[in-house]
């Protein structure tokens, strides 16, 4: 197999591009090396989502797309892997005919041999693995500043709407041993931030280990300059995380919190297992930990059963908390989800008119909480230099807000201190104080 290369095209979730660097680290180990271009692969690869719709779509769409560039191209494998290959199994190619291979979340191992021993038939493996954990495997980074690091995979929560537990199975945690080598592994490859994802990092547990032990763990290697985390679940945050937040310079001030909505009926029916009361009263407790620290959170409006006082209820929550940023979606059924038995009784027009607001909603109050910044200095990691402009750069603060610095050329990775002079948006603008 060796001098062929692999494409992948990835869709979704921080975890999805995670899983991607897996991938490319298992072929790399058997010969078969990254594509920078799609021209120059052999084999194509779609990693899916099936989180929302739109994901899903797209990925499916692009990979039957892709079957095109077979008649030109002799031996060319094209393949769906990931959530959606894991949900719809052989189904995907008896729809879309060019495909080769579906390969589920827990199959990643077998790509290698698969791909050896092809003779023309598509292949399906999507066996469900609750002991894998890839745990032995060295991802190959795609991130310029930023190491992805997988403390588990899975989730236990079965929210209604949501079909990870189906297609990722139930939770596992890594050891913390083998997280702290990757950690230092990272380290040493030049990576000075490090993000732990899950799909409820936070309810990570190893025999007497669990999150907030963990953190302080990761915070210890030397070399580590940052570490974020996603995405917690409220259920599982209590007091000894925001201690170690709170206490830990290079633990970011940032905590994304889905809300999903802000009325307990319908929160009841999401199985979220919290009130709209239990989540105020964490947001004020996460602010007494870190007045300066940053809430960020996931909305979805016209769940089915919805009505316009529920909605109000996710608009007067925004209103009390003023969350940083938002990622703010419209309801649409997973298929095999509890909720997807439900009556999707809200009219898609509704919905649409519940998203505007909310979108609008979110906007005023990400301008607002970025405008308290102006004239404060914050230390940056620059991630890009800027495309238009020559000499502009743009970077993150502690609490993840986008800064964009003109006037310097400094380098990717590298740590600078600016005062914030402007905001715009979801932007903030900085001048440079000095470099660190």
């Amino acid at each position: 197999m060796a001098g062929r290369k692999v494409y992948i095209e990835t869709y979704g979730c921080q975890m999805n591009e995670y899983d991607t660097e897996l991938v490319y680290g298992i072929l790399k180990e058997h010969g078969i090396s990254k594509a920078d271009r799609l021209e120059e692969a052999d084999i194509i690869l779609v990693n899916s989502c099936s989180v929302r719709e739109g994901a899903d779509n797209r990925a499916i769409s692009r990979a039957s797309q892709l079957t095109h560039l077979k008649r030109k191209r002799s031996g060319l494998v094209i393949g769906i892997i990931g959530c959606v290959a894991q949900r719809d199994k052989g189904k995907l190619l008896e729809k879309y005919r060019g495909i080769d291979l579906v390969l589920g979340p827990d199959s990643y191992r077998k790509l290698p041999e698969i791909l050896k021993n092809m003779n023309g038939s598509p292949v399906v493996k999507t066996e469900a693995k609750r002991s894998e954990l890839y745990d032995d495997i060295t991802p190959f980074r795609q991130t310029s500043v930023s190491a992805y690091v997988s403390i588990m995979r899975g989730c236990d929560k079965f929210c209604s709407f949501c079909i990870v537990p189906y297609v990722r199975g139930r939770e596992r945690s890594r050891s913390p041993q083998s997280v702290i080598e990757e950690v230092r592994k990272a380290v040493d490859s030049g990576y000075r931030e490090i993000v732990l994802l899950g799909q409820n990092v936070n309810s990570y547990r190893y025999e007497r280990v669990d999150f907030p032990q963990l953190l302080l763990m990761v915070s210890d290697i030397e070399g580590v300059e940052r570490i974020r985390f996603t995405s917690p679940h409220p259920q599982d945050v209590d007091e000894r995380l925001l201690e170690v937040m709170k206490e830990r310079d290079n633990v970011c001030k940032h905590i994304h919190l889905p809300l999903q909505s802000g009325s307990t009926r319908i929160l009841k029916l999401m199985n979220r297992n919290y009130t709209r009361e239990e989540y105020l009263e964490l947001v004020e407790k996460i602010k007494e930990y870190m007045p300066e620290g940053a809430i960020t959170t996931d909305i979805i409006v016209g769940f089915p059963s919805e009505r316009e006082e529920d909605f109000l209820d996710t608009v007067d929550v925004m209103d009390r908390v003023r969350f940083d940023s938002a990622f703010m979606f419209k309801y649409s059924p997973r298929p095999g989800t509890k909720a997807a038995k439900m009556e999707d009784d809200v009219p898609e027009t509704e919905k649409d008119r519940r998203l505007r607001v909310v979108i609008e909603k979110q906007k005023e109050h990400t301008l607002y909480r970025n405008k308290q910044l102006v004239g404060k200095i914050e230390k940056i990691l620059i991630e890009s230099k800027g495309k238009k402009e020559e000499h502009e750069v743009r970077g993150r603060t502690d609490t993840n807000k986008l800064v964009v610095v003109k006037g310097i050329d400094c380098k990717v990775g590298e740590f600078v201190q600016v005062k914030i002079v402007d905001a715009a948006g979801v932007t903030l603008f900085g001048e440079l104080i000095e470099t660190s």
